[in-house]
């Protein structure tokens, strides 16, 4: 598996690798909605989290271990989505650390954005594609259920977020075999959208 950083475009959406131009449209993205991140993720964005998280994400795009992407739709950054855990040799890597502004879900961005992920992530090599959701987070479990992704099992008390809360994991995966119907089924979903 060879994922290289690269733009990823669709009629929906256009993902940049994240960087520098994207860091002021991302904080008032993130700043969109406050109550999320006490609730649904295992750390922050918002307010005063945004400069250490923002540096982390760098750091980590600088030593390859991920590789963030802007979300944008219409011309503006809407939103964030990485892969992490890239594992060559395994051909291994997770799609997550998603976030998108209010306005913009429960559309065609969130499955546009993730069918560039998958195809991005699947022709370069990849072997398996996971997905690492909190377990309270039940509109998230819905969406990768509904990309077409199996769940395989539940990680226990797998998780300490940054407010103290103690989070179960659901694990869900697509494999290279799956990808092909996979694939068929978010380009007709994605067609509805018109």
């Amino acid at each position: 598996m060879k994922l290289e950083p690269k733009v990823l475009e669709s009629r929906f959406v256009r993902l940049e690798p994240v960087g520098e131009p994207h860091r002021e449209p991302l904080q008032a993205a993130f700043n969109a909605d406050q109550d999320v991140w006490t609730r649904l993720y295992p750390y922050s964005w918002a307010g005063e989290h945004f400069a250490p998280t923002w540096a982390r994400l760098m750091d980590d795009n600088a030593r390859g271990g991920t590789q963030g992407y802007a979300v944008l739709a219409g011309g503006e950054v809407v939103g964030l989505t990485t892969f992490y855990g890239i594992d060559p040799p395994n051909a291994v890597l997770e799609v997550g650390g998603t976030y998108y502004r209010p306005d913009a879900r429960g559309g065609a961005v969130n499955p546009a954005a993730k069918r560039l992920m998958m195809g991005h992530a699947f022709d370069s090599g990849a072997r398996r594609v996971v997905y690492r959701v909190d377990a309270a987070n039940a509109r998230s479990r819905a969406a990768v259920l509904k990309l077409g992704a199996a769940q395989e099992g539940i990680l226990r008390q797998d998780r300490i977020t940054w407010t103290g809360r103690i989070r179960d994991t659901v694990i869900f995966s697509i494999l290279a075999e799956e990808w092909p119907s996979v694939r068929q089924r978010l380009d007709e979903r994605l067609a509805g959208f018109g």
